[in-house]
Formats: structure tokens, sequence, C-alpha cells
């Protein structure tokens, strides 16, 4: 585990288990070992903390190549700061330079590491659970890793868009971790990753029961 994921999980994590206590279930779907990728739907940007929190183990999230770009001291520290934590760099040009992303994920999942992915590829706006993008499927089946659904409650009360700061409400966020979907054998033709995709945003309504939109959210800024 990376030295500032490490002090990041018995500052925040610890504070976020004390402060809030969110309710985890399914832990033991978490697997000791090996890489795998946890799937979840997207509501607050306090679902990557209270996720960070409950995963006993590192888990690489995904960040803008913008934090690992800046100039000056700010840019120092938050180029360092990206990388104590092991987070995934994206470009956000799109194409080929997005893609650099899933090569720097890959080799990751492989030797072991865990990533997390939101398949609705933005927060929702409304709450409902939105079609899944192919991505997620495509990252695990070329890496040849399972993928854990993940179904976050309450973070959007606790921290609504627009909100700097969690608001601290003991009891409010649950987070639930459902089996493991195994991809190992799984094509890798469009067909067959909407399926795996389709599957996968099935787990997570089942543990959220979200209203489930069969189209893509609506783009945001983060």
């Amino acid at each position: 585990m990376p030295l500032i994921y490490s002090i990041g999980k018995l500052t925040v994590g610890n504070a976020l288990m004390v402060g809030w206590k969110p309710r985890i279930e399914g832990l033991e779907y978490i697997p000791k070992t090996g890489g795998a990728i946890f799937a979840g739907n997207h509501l607050s940007v306090a679902d990557e903390l209270f996720l960070g929190a409950a995963v006993p183990r590192h888990l690489a999230f995904w960040a803008k190549s913008d934090y690992f770009v800046g100039k000056g001291v700010k840019g120092f520290f938050s180029r360092k700061l990206m990388e104590g934590l092991g987070a995934i760099r994206v470009e956000r040009a799109g194409g080929r330079a997005a893609l650099t992303a899933f090569d720097a994920a890959i080799p990751a999942l492989k030797s072991g590491d865990l990533v997390a992915v939101y398949p609705e590829g933005t927060r929702s706006p409304d709450g409902k659970l939105y079609r899944g993008r192919t991505g997620v499927a495509r990252l695990a089946v070329a890496a040849g890793v399972p993928i854990i659904p993940v179904g976050m409650l309450g973070t959007e009360v606790v921290q609504p868009i627009g909100r700097l700061a969690p608001k601290l409400m003991r009891g409010v966020v649950t987070v639930k971790f459902g089996k493991p979907i195994e991809t190992i054998g799984r094509s890798d033709d469009r067909t067959s990753l909407r399926e795996l995709t389709d599957q996968v945003m099935s787990e997570i309504q089942k543990l959220t029961g979200q209203e489930y939109v069969p189209r893509y959210a609506p783009k945001r800024e983060e």
C-alpha cells in the first residue's frame, strides 16, 4: 500500500469510520489477494472517500491528468499526492490519450492491485442509476480479473453536489459489496462487453434499489 494512502487510511479513513459510522455489508466478497475491479454507482464525490475507507486493501482511483501536470508549488504537491495515493491518470482529451489510463490499470490489476470504476461515467444528477459504459467490462476482460459490484447509499445526503465537505451524519451511509462477477473466458467483442456491463449494472441496482434508466447519464463537470 502506498505510503500516503496508508497515512490516509489511518487518518481520514478511520475518521470516517468512527465519525460517520457507515454500515458496511458484503466484506466477505472482497478478495484478500489478487486484482479486482470495484464497480459502483456514483451519487457524490464522497463515494470515493467511503469506499476507500471500507476496503481494507489499497484501492486505485482514477484522477484527471490536471492533477499530475500542475505548475509551481501547488502543482508539485498535487502531483506528489496523486502519485502517493497510487491514483491512475486519466486524460480528458479522449481518443488514444484517454486509453493511457487503461494502459496503466491493466498491469496494476494483473499484479494484484484493486481499481475502482464508476460505469455511469459521471455522478447521477437525480439519484437514479443510469446505463453503464462498457469500459469497465473491457478493462476486466483484458486484465482477467473479477468485477465486484458496489452499492453506495446515503452519500448524496452526506455530501450533496456543490458541498465541499461531508456533513457529520452518523449511520446515513451504507456501502454494499456484491458477489464477484468472473470475467475469465469472456469474449471481448462488442456484444459480449455490452452484456457483461448490463449484468454489472443489474447487480448494482439490486444492491441499491435505485430506479434504473436505460440511457447514459448526462455529462457534467466533476
